[in-house]
Protein backbone atom coordinates (compact mmCIF):
# COMPACT_ATOMS: atom_id res chain seq x y z
CA UNK A 1 0.00 0.00 0.00
CA UNK A 2 2.42 2.12 0.81
CA UNK A 3 4.27 1.28 -2.57
CA UNK A 4 1.58 2.69 -4.17
CA UNK A 5 1.42 5.97 -2.34
CA UNK A 6 4.44 6.94 -3.48
CA UNK A 7 3.59 6.60 -7.11
CA UNK A 8 4.01 10.00 -8.82
CA UNK A 9 1.08 11.33 -9.10
CA UNK A 10 2.05 12.55 -12.92
CA UNK A 11 2.43 8.86 -13.71
CA UNK A 12 -1.15 8.00 -12.26
CA UNK A 13 -2.54 10.88 -14.05
CA UNK A 14 -0.81 9.80 -17.60
CA UNK A 15 -2.46 6.47 -17.11
CA UNK A 16 -6.15 7.97 -16.40
CA UNK A 17 -5.49 9.46 -19.65
CA UNK A 18 -4.84 7.02 -21.38
CA UNK A 19 -7.47 5.07 -20.23
CA UNK A 20 -9.87 7.26 -21.28
CA UNK A 21 -8.51 9.03 -24.01
CA UNK A 22 -11.17 7.96 -26.51
CA UNK A 23 -13.25 10.27 -25.08
CA UNK A 24 -11.79 13.64 -24.90
CA UNK A 25 -9.04 13.24 -27.83
CA UNK A 26 -10.59 16.40 -30.01
CA UNK A 27 -10.74 15.78 -33.74
CA UNK A 28 -11.71 18.23 -36.69
CA UNK A 29 -15.01 15.48 -37.27
CA UNK A 30 -16.02 11.99 -36.66
CA UNK A 31 -13.54 9.69 -37.55
CA UNK A 32 -13.28 7.08 -40.63
CA UNK A 33 -15.36 4.41 -38.95
CA UNK A 34 -18.15 6.81 -37.62
CA UNK A 35 -19.11 8.38 -41.10
CA UNK A 36 -18.66 4.47 -43.04
CA UNK A 37 -21.44 3.21 -40.43
CA UNK A 38 -24.05 5.86 -40.10
CA UNK A 39 -25.83 4.04 -43.61
CA UNK A 40 -26.10 0.83 -40.79
CA UNK A 41 -26.53 3.28 -37.77
CA UNK A 42 -29.59 4.51 -36.03
CA UNK A 43 -29.81 8.16 -37.07
CA UNK A 44 -32.18 11.25 -37.25
CA UNK A 45 -31.53 11.02 -41.11
CA UNK A 46 -32.78 8.13 -42.04
CA UNK A 47 -31.50 6.85 -45.78
CA UNK A 48 -28.08 7.89 -45.74
CA UNK A 49 -26.25 6.32 -48.81
CA UNK A 50 -22.43 5.69 -48.35
CA UNK A 51 -21.54 5.35 -51.93
CA UNK A 52 -17.32 4.62 -52.92
CA UNK A 53 -16.63 6.21 -55.77
CA UNK A 54 -14.21 4.44 -58.63
CA UNK A 55 -14.05 6.00 -62.47
CA UNK A 56 -17.11 4.27 -63.42
CA UNK A 57 -19.06 5.88 -60.65
CA UNK A 58 -17.61 9.63 -61.25
CA UNK A 59 -18.21 9.24 -65.12
CA UNK A 60 -22.08 8.51 -64.88
CA UNK A 61 -22.37 10.77 -62.22
CA UNK A 62 -20.94 13.59 -64.98
CA UNK A 63 -22.64 11.92 -67.95
CA UNK A 64 -26.34 12.30 -65.91
CA UNK A 65 -25.28 15.98 -65.40
CA UNK A 66 -24.17 16.71 -68.83
CA UNK A 67 -27.77 15.48 -70.13
CA UNK A 68 -28.82 18.22 -67.95
CA UNK A 69 -29.25 21.06 -70.83
CA UNK A 70 -31.63 23.54 -71.75
CA UNK A 71 -31.54 22.05 -75.37
CA UNK A 72 -32.47 19.09 -74.01
CA UNK A 73 -35.50 20.50 -71.20
CA UNK A 74 -36.74 22.79 -73.68
CA UNK A 75 -36.94 21.53 -76.84
CA UNK A 76 -37.09 23.26 -80.17
CA UNK A 77 -40.02 23.00 -82.24
CA UNK A 78 -39.06 25.80 -84.60
CA UNK A 79 -40.31 29.52 -84.03
CA UNK A 80 -44.10 29.78 -84.45
CA UNK A 81 -45.83 32.19 -86.56
CA UNK A 82 -46.97 35.40 -85.03
CA UNK A 83 -50.73 35.77 -83.42
CA UNK A 84 -51.75 38.94 -82.88
CA UNK A 85 -53.21 40.13 -79.49
CA UNK A 86 -54.55 42.77 -77.77
CA UNK A 87 -52.15 45.84 -77.58
CA UNK A 88 -50.85 44.71 -81.14
CA UNK A 89 -50.64 47.69 -83.22
CA UNK A 90 -51.06 46.99 -86.69
CA UNK A 91 -50.17 48.85 -90.44
CA UNK A 92 -52.49 47.81 -93.64
CA UNK A 93 -52.31 48.44 -96.96
CA UNK A 94 -55.06 47.68 -99.54
CA UNK A 95 -54.91 47.36 -103.59
CA UNK A 96 -57.31 47.86 -105.70
CA UNK A 97 -57.21 46.73 -109.33
CA UNK A 98 -57.82 49.31 -112.06
CA UNK A 99 -60.52 50.72 -112.40
CA UNK A 100 -60.24 51.46 -108.72
CA UNK A 101 -63.92 51.75 -106.89
CA UNK A 102 -63.20 52.53 -103.73
CA UNK A 103 -59.28 53.54 -102.96
CA UNK A 104 -57.84 55.72 -105.62
CA UNK A 105 -56.02 58.93 -104.04
CA UNK A 106 -52.31 57.27 -105.00
CA UNK A 107 -51.80 55.29 -108.22
CA UNK A 108 -48.46 53.57 -108.77
CA UNK A 109 -47.55 52.18 -112.63
CA UNK A 110 -48.04 48.66 -112.65
CA UNK A 111 -46.37 46.56 -114.90
CA UNK A 112 -46.24 47.48 -118.20
CA UNK A 113 -48.90 50.32 -117.77
CA UNK A 114 -48.19 53.67 -117.23
CA UNK A 115 -49.95 55.75 -114.87
CA UNK A 116 -52.41 57.53 -117.70
CA UNK A 117 -53.14 53.66 -118.36
CA UNK A 118 -54.95 53.06 -114.91
CA UNK A 119 -52.65 52.32 -112.64
CA UNK A 120 -53.43 50.39 -109.42
CA UNK A 121 -54.70 52.31 -106.58
CA UNK A 122 -52.97 51.81 -102.94
CA UNK A 123 -54.58 53.23 -99.38
CA UNK A 124 -52.04 52.76 -96.03
CA UNK A 125 -54.45 53.34 -92.94
CA UNK A 126 -53.38 54.95 -90.06
CA UNK A 127 -51.61 52.24 -87.71
CA UNK A 128 -54.15 50.95 -85.38
CA UNK A 129 -54.01 49.58 -82.08
CA UNK A 130 -55.75 45.62 -81.44
CA UNK A 131 -58.49 46.39 -79.01
CA UNK A 132 -59.26 45.02 -75.90
CA UNK A 133 -62.07 42.63 -78.20
CA UNK A 134 -59.19 42.00 -80.54
CA UNK A 135 -60.57 43.85 -83.09
CA UNK A 136 -59.44 46.90 -86.01
CA UNK A 137 -61.59 48.83 -88.58
CA UNK A 138 -60.96 48.47 -91.69
CA UNK A 139 -63.41 50.74 -94.16
CA UNK A 140 -65.99 49.33 -96.33
CA UNK A 141 -64.99 46.12 -94.47
CA UNK A 142 -65.70 47.17 -91.07
CA UNK A 143 -64.82 45.37 -87.73
CA UNK A 144 -62.04 42.47 -88.77
CA UNK A 145 -61.29 40.15 -85.45
CA UNK A 146 -57.56 39.78 -85.63
CA UNK A 147 -56.75 38.33 -82.15
CA UNK A 148 -55.21 35.18 -82.30
CA UNK A 149 -54.90 35.23 -86.09
CA UNK A 150 -51.56 35.40 -87.76
CA UNK A 151 -50.77 38.63 -90.24
CA UNK A 152 -51.41 35.91 -93.44
CA UNK A 153 -54.82 35.25 -92.22
CA UNK A 154 -55.79 38.72 -90.98
CA UNK A 155 -55.04 39.63 -95.12
CA UNK A 156 -57.36 36.59 -96.23
CA UNK A 157 -60.30 37.98 -93.65
CA UNK A 158 -59.70 41.57 -95.34
CA UNK A 159 -59.51 40.68 -98.69
CA UNK A 160 -62.90 38.65 -98.59
CA UNK A 161 -64.60 41.54 -96.63
CA UNK A 162 -63.70 43.64 -99.60
CA UNK A 163 -63.91 40.81 -102.91
CA UNK A 164 -67.69 42.37 -103.19
CA UNK A 165 -67.21 46.13 -102.90
CA UNK A 166 -63.25 46.64 -104.24
CA UNK A 167 -62.45 45.79 -107.82
CA UNK A 168 -59.83 42.84 -107.06
CA UNK A 169 -58.61 43.91 -103.84
CA UNK A 170 -55.35 43.19 -102.17
CA UNK A 171 -54.01 43.28 -98.57
CA UNK A 172 -51.02 43.73 -96.71
CA UNK A 173 -50.70 43.64 -92.66
CA UNK A 174 -47.78 44.70 -91.25
CA UNK A 175 -47.05 44.53 -87.42
CA UNK A 176 -45.67 47.98 -86.90
CA UNK A 177 -45.51 47.04 -82.84
CA UNK A 178 -45.28 44.04 -80.84
CA UNK A 179 -46.79 44.84 -77.36
CA UNK A 180 -47.94 41.36 -76.63
CA UNK A 181 -45.61 38.64 -77.76
CA UNK A 182 -42.39 39.53 -75.31
CA UNK A 183 -39.58 38.38 -73.60
CA UNK A 184 -38.70 39.26 -70.23
CA UNK A 185 -35.18 39.63 -69.35
CA UNK A 186 -33.93 40.36 -65.60
CA UNK A 187 -31.33 40.01 -63.35
CA UNK A 188 -27.69 40.84 -64.14
CA UNK A 189 -28.09 42.82 -66.84
CA UNK A 190 -27.36 46.87 -66.85
CA UNK A 191 -30.95 47.54 -68.73
CA UNK A 192 -33.76 44.60 -67.64
CA UNK A 193 -36.15 45.08 -70.57
CA UNK A 194 -39.12 43.42 -72.47
CA UNK A 195 -37.23 42.01 -75.94
CA UNK A 196 -40.19 42.07 -78.40
CA UNK A 197 -40.20 38.80 -79.80
CA UNK A 198 -39.51 39.64 -83.59
CA UNK A 199 -41.26 37.54 -86.46
CA UNK A 200 -37.95 35.78 -87.37
CA UNK A 201 -37.26 34.63 -83.89
CA UNK A 202 -35.22 36.16 -80.79
CA UNK A 203 -32.13 33.46 -79.75
CA UNK A 204 -31.48 33.25 -76.05
CA UNK A 205 -27.45 35.18 -76.22
CA UNK A 206 -29.69 37.80 -78.63
CA UNK A 207 -31.93 38.44 -75.56
CA UNK A 208 -29.24 39.11 -73.63
CA UNK A 209 -27.44 41.22 -75.75
CA UNK A 210 -30.14 43.63 -76.37
CA UNK A 211 -30.49 44.22 -72.44
CA UNK A 212 -26.99 45.18 -72.47
CA UNK A 213 -25.06 41.71 -71.63
CA UNK A 214 -24.12 41.22 -68.24
CA UNK A 215 -22.49 42.87 -65.87
CA UNK A 216 -20.02 40.34 -64.09
CA UNK A 217 -17.42 37.90 -65.35
CA UNK A 218 -18.96 35.24 -67.49
CA UNK A 219 -17.94 31.99 -65.81
CA UNK A 220 -19.87 33.55 -62.88
CA UNK A 221 -22.96 33.89 -64.15
CA UNK A 222 -25.41 31.26 -64.87
CA UNK A 223 -28.82 31.56 -67.07
CA UNK A 224 -32.45 30.70 -65.66
CA UNK A 225 -35.02 30.16 -67.91
CA UNK A 226 -38.51 30.14 -67.18
CA UNK A 227 -41.42 28.37 -69.14
CA UNK A 228 -44.68 27.34 -69.09
CA UNK A 229 -44.08 26.50 -65.24
CA UNK A 230 -40.73 24.98 -65.54
CA UNK A 231 -37.64 26.57 -64.50
CA UNK A 232 -33.69 25.35 -65.71
CA UNK A 233 -30.50 26.73 -65.18
CA UNK A 234 -27.23 26.21 -66.68
CA UNK A 235 -24.11 27.99 -66.59
CA UNK A 236 -23.70 30.91 -69.39
CA UNK A 237 -19.53 29.89 -70.51
CA UNK A 238 -22.06 26.62 -71.52
CA UNK A 239 -24.10 28.64 -73.69
CA UNK A 240 -21.29 30.27 -75.46
CA UNK A 241 -19.18 27.34 -76.20
CA UNK A 242 -22.47 24.92 -77.32
CA UNK A 243 -24.07 26.51 -79.90
CA UNK A 244 -26.80 24.25 -79.64
CA UNK A 245 -28.19 25.70 -76.29
CA UNK A 246 -28.44 29.28 -77.75
CA UNK A 247 -32.27 28.25 -78.24
CA UNK A 248 -34.96 29.66 -79.90
CA UNK A 249 -37.22 31.63 -76.82
CA UNK A 250 -40.46 31.51 -76.90
CA UNK A 251 -43.44 34.64 -76.05
CA UNK A 252 -43.72 34.94 -72.57
CA UNK A 253 -40.28 33.38 -71.53
CA UNK A 254 -38.61 35.20 -68.76
CA UNK A 255 -34.37 34.93 -68.94
CA UNK A 256 -32.67 35.90 -65.95
CA UNK A 257 -29.08 36.61 -65.60
CA UNK A 258 -27.79 35.19 -61.93
CA UNK A 259 -24.79 36.06 -60.43
CA UNK A 260 -25.01 33.95 -56.92
CA UNK A 261 -21.35 32.34 -56.52
CA UNK A 262 -21.99 28.76 -56.10
CA UNK A 263 -19.40 27.26 -52.80
CA UNK A 264 -18.82 24.69 -50.89
CA UNK A 265 -17.76 24.07 -47.77
CA UNK A 266 -14.36 21.76 -46.26
CA UNK A 267 -13.81 20.66 -42.80
CA UNK A 268 -11.37 18.17 -41.66
CA UNK A 269 -7.48 17.61 -42.18
CA UNK A 270 -6.61 20.40 -45.13
CA UNK A 271 -4.76 23.25 -46.12
CA UNK A 272 -7.54 25.63 -44.35
CA UNK A 273 -11.25 24.67 -42.89
CA UNK A 274 -13.60 27.16 -45.30
CA UNK A 275 -16.41 28.38 -47.37
CA UNK A 276 -14.81 28.10 -50.87
CA UNK A 277 -16.92 29.74 -54.02
CA UNK A 278 -16.32 28.64 -57.60
CA UNK A 279 -17.43 29.46 -61.19
CA UNK A 280 -20.96 28.40 -62.18
CA UNK A 281 -19.57 26.58 -64.74
CA UNK A 282 -18.20 24.23 -62.11
CA UNK A 283 -15.19 22.10 -60.75
CA UNK A 284 -14.10 18.84 -60.07
CA UNK A 285 -13.37 17.37 -56.67
CA UNK A 286 -9.63 16.96 -57.28
CA UNK A 287 -10.04 20.94 -57.89
CA UNK A 288 -12.09 21.23 -54.52
CA UNK A 289 -9.19 19.61 -52.78
CA UNK A 290 -6.32 22.09 -54.46
CA UNK A 291 -7.95 25.00 -53.42
CA UNK A 292 -8.99 23.85 -49.92
CA UNK A 293 -4.82 23.59 -49.51
CA UNK A 294 -4.68 19.87 -50.00
CA UNK A 295 -5.11 17.31 -47.68
CA UNK A 296 -2.44 17.85 -44.43
CA UNK A 297 0.28 15.66 -44.61
CA UNK A 298 0.55 15.33 -40.97
CA UNK A 299 -3.04 14.67 -40.59
CA UNK A 300 -5.31 13.54 -43.35
CA UNK A 301 -6.37 9.99 -44.05
CA UNK A 302 -5.72 9.94 -47.81
CA UNK A 303 -8.15 6.75 -47.74
CA UNK A 304 -10.84 8.82 -46.04
CA UNK A 305 -12.30 11.52 -48.25
CA UNK A 306 -16.09 12.28 -47.53
CA UNK A 307 -18.07 14.11 -50.01
CA UNK A 308 -21.46 15.05 -48.35
CA UNK A 309 -24.45 15.87 -50.83
CA UNK A 310 -28.44 15.98 -51.01
CA UNK A 311 -28.91 14.75 -54.01
CA UNK A 312 -31.13 14.90 -56.74
CA UNK A 313 -32.32 11.27 -57.58
CA UNK A 314 -31.76 12.08 -61.67
CA UNK A 315 -28.16 13.00 -60.83
CA UNK A 316 -27.55 9.45 -59.91
CA UNK A 317 -26.79 6.10 -61.43
CA UNK A 318 -29.48 3.72 -61.82
CA UNK A 319 -29.82 1.67 -59.04
CA UNK A 320 -29.02 4.44 -56.52
CA UNK A 321 -31.74 6.25 -56.56
CA UNK A 322 -34.14 4.75 -54.68
CA UNK A 323 -34.74 4.17 -51.02
CA UNK A 324 -35.73 7.04 -48.12
CA UNK A 325 -35.52 10.63 -49.68
CA UNK A 326 -34.75 13.97 -47.46
CA UNK A 327 -37.12 16.41 -49.82
CA UNK A 328 -37.21 14.60 -52.51
CA UNK A 329 -33.66 14.41 -52.96
CA UNK A 330 -30.92 11.54 -51.68
CA UNK A 331 -28.71 11.91 -48.65
CA UNK A 332 -25.20 10.62 -50.05
CA UNK A 333 -21.78 10.05 -48.61
CA UNK A 334 -19.41 9.84 -51.61
CA UNK A 335 -16.28 8.26 -50.51
CA UNK A 336 -12.81 8.42 -52.37
CA UNK A 337 -9.84 6.14 -51.59
CA UNK A 338 -6.59 8.53 -52.56
CA UNK A 339 -4.70 5.92 -52.15
CA UNK A 340 -5.65 4.19 -55.30
CA UNK A 341 -4.20 5.88 -58.02
CA UNK A 342 -6.86 5.37 -60.28
CA UNK A 343 -9.34 7.52 -58.11
CA UNK A 344 -7.19 10.60 -58.95
CA UNK A 345 -9.08 9.95 -62.19
CA UNK A 346 -12.17 10.05 -60.81
CA UNK A 347 -11.73 12.94 -58.68
CA UNK A 348 -10.79 14.67 -62.08
CA UNK A 349 -14.26 13.28 -63.16
CA UNK A 350 -16.12 13.99 -60.03
CA UNK A 351 -18.58 17.27 -60.18
CA UNK A 352 -18.85 19.56 -57.25
CA UNK A 353 -22.26 20.76 -56.58
CA UNK A 354 -23.49 24.00 -54.97
CA UNK A 355 -23.84 23.61 -50.64
CA UNK A 356 -21.54 20.50 -50.94
CA UNK A 357 -19.38 19.47 -48.08
CA UNK A 358 -15.97 18.30 -48.51
CA UNK A 359 -14.65 16.59 -44.77
CA UNK A 360 -11.24 14.85 -44.70
CA UNK A 361 -10.87 12.41 -41.64
CA UNK A 362 -7.89 12.22 -39.46
CA UNK A 363 -5.16 9.51 -39.91
CA UNK A 364 -5.75 7.29 -37.11
CA UNK A 365 -1.75 7.89 -36.22
CA UNK A 366 -2.93 11.41 -35.66
CA UNK A 367 -5.12 10.31 -32.80
CA UNK A 368 -1.92 8.07 -31.58
CA UNK A 369 0.39 11.35 -31.59
CA UNK A 370 -1.80 13.08 -29.81
CA UNK A 371 -1.97 10.73 -27.09
CA UNK A 372 1.88 10.70 -26.52
CA UNK A 373 1.87 14.42 -27.02
CA UNK A 374 -0.88 14.79 -23.94
CA UNK A 375 1.12 12.10 -21.56
CA UNK A 376 4.74 13.73 -22.53
CA UNK A 377 2.98 16.93 -21.57
CA UNK A 378 2.69 15.81 -17.91
CA UNK A 379 5.67 12.98 -17.90
CA UNK A 380 8.18 15.06 -18.99
CA UNK A 381 8.06 18.48 -16.88
CA UNK A 382 8.17 15.69 -13.91
CA UNK A 383 11.04 13.68 -15.21
CA UNK A 384 13.12 16.74 -15.36
CA UNK A 385 11.95 17.80 -11.80
CA UNK A 386 13.27 14.68 -10.43
CA UNK A 387 16.73 14.70 -12.45
CA UNK A 388 17.06 18.38 -10.84
CA UNK A 389 17.09 16.84 -7.17
CA UNK A 390 13.01 17.66 -6.58
CA UNK A 391 11.16 15.27 -4.57
CA UNK A 392 7.25 13.96 -4.82
CA UNK A 393 5.20 14.71 -2.47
Amino acid sequence: MNAFLRIPPAVVAASLLLGGCGHFITNAGPSTSTVESVPQAKSTLPGIRLLRVDYALAHAVEAREARQRVSAFFPSRGHPNHFVGPGDELAIFLWESPPARLFAPRRFAVAGEGVAGGGAAMVRLPVQTVDNAGEVVVPFAGDIHVAGRTLSQIERDIVAKLSEKANHPQAIVELAVNNTRNITVVGNVPHSREVPLAPGGVRLLRAIALAGGVTQSVEKVSIQLSRDGRVMTMPLQAVLRDPRENIPLRAGDVVTAIYQPASFTVLGATGRNAEVNFEASGISLAQAIARAGGLDDNRANPLAVFLFRLAAPRSLPAGLQGGHLVDGKVPAIFEFDLRDPAVFFAAQTFPIHDHDLLYVSDAPSDDLQKVLTIVGSIVFPYQAYATSGGTTP
